[in-house]
């Protein structure tokens, strides 16, 4: 069930086993916030107040080898243990990190996971971690939580995976995907709620200093626009928006996923920000047109169609009016400055 725990072994709070086991998988270039984050968070709900001692919570970063793994930022973290049985853990988590990176895990790791997966343990993707497990061929059937940031790459990679960036994580049963950064505090804290107890979840909590329960379904922080929008329909409606530019979603159909009839949405459009939906699609379409005209080589007339436009004239022309010059001189600029810089 989307946003909810699923069926998950819940161990009791007492002498002997933890009530919470965790195995990490760091992937090379993993990201050190997302794994600092969740480890905190088991680290404060284990005991009370500040003292570390794993009373409730036990970790263990695994890996095939000795070898020091190296995070995005340079820093290096030091595995703790080999390849145990899967099964002595509640969850094993991916931490991912940078797209780029060529096979991200071993050989060792990936039969690990399917071994963890066979078991009935439950698998954890944080940040890109998602990938992995996709790559791995352990997300078939589940929903995906992924960033914004990454979601077109995500459904390019994977079209037959249903990817959302419409939340911060998603529990689909056993498996758990999390959008990364401080979103990754939020999904510990929710396993903590569910195998310790609220008591635990509010002290770690409240000693990282975060002020508020988020939950699963809470919309990822991403403004396409750059203007601040203070209610959740309008901000799930525009990470829709953004999540399909190049294939366009009705009005209509946005205004259903985000619980609210049309009429509704051109309310809140216009309260929130001054314009219609469609004009706000509009213009988070010209504004990927840019990023296209700037950082890509790809033609123009690519750009104009993707931006729902049918000729390169009606979009140079639309292109200026909002930008005050045309595709092709804006991409002349940029390039003459980065020459410039060299």
């Amino acid at each position: 069930m989307n946003g909810a725990i699923g069926p998950m072994k819940e161990r009791k709070n007492a002498a002997g086993p933890k009530a919470l086991r965790v195995g990490f998988i760091l992937t090379r270039s993993f990201t050190l916030s997302a794994f600092a984050l969740f480890v905190d968070t088991l680290r404060l709900a284990s005991d009370n107040a500040d003292q570390s001692r794993r009373l409730n919570c036990d970790w263990d970063v695994l890996s095939s080898t000795k070898n020091f793994i190296t995070s995005s930022s340079g820093i290096q973290v030091a595995p703790t243990a080999p390849f145990v049985d899967p099964s002595s853990f509640d969850y094993i988590a991916v931490v991912g990190g940078l797209l780029q990176v060529e096979e991200p895990i071993d050989s060792h790791a990936t039969t690990y996971l399917r071994k963890a997966a066979e078991a009935g343990v439950g698998l954890i993707g944080l940040c890109t971690g998602s990938f992995v497990l996709a790559e791995t061929g352990l997300l078939g059937g589940h929903t995906v939580c992924v960033s914004w940031l990454h979601h077109r790459e995500f459904r390019e990679r994977f079209p037959k995976l249903k990817a959302t960036s419409e939340q911060i994580f998603v529990f689909d049963g056993k498996v758990a995907t999390c959008a990364g950064g401080s979103s990754v505090a939020d999904l510990a804290a929710c396993l903590v709620r569910h195998h310790i107890g609220e008591a635990a979840e509010r002290n770690a909590l409240e000693i990282l200093q975060i002020g508020r329960r988020r939950e699963a379904t809470d919309v990822q922080p991403r403004n396409p626009l750059g203007v601040d929008v203070y209610d959740r329909r309008v901000n799930l409606a525009l990470m829709i928006m953004e999540q399909h530019i190049e294939d366009p979603v009705d009005i209509l159909d946005i205004a259903n996923m985000a619980g609210v009839s049309r009429r509704q949405l051109e309310r809140l459009f216009h309260g929130e920000l001054g314009r219609s939906p469609a004009a706000a699609y509009s213009e988070i379409r010209m504004r990927a047109a840019v990023r296209s005209v700037v950082q890509t080589e790809r033609p123009i007339i690519e750009i104009a169609v993707d931006a729902g436009f049918e000729s390169v004239s009606h979009f140079t022309r639309r292109f200026r009016l909002m930008f005050g010059e045309t595709p092709s001189d804006m991409r002349r600029r940029h390039r003459a400055a980065a020459r410039a810089a060299r």
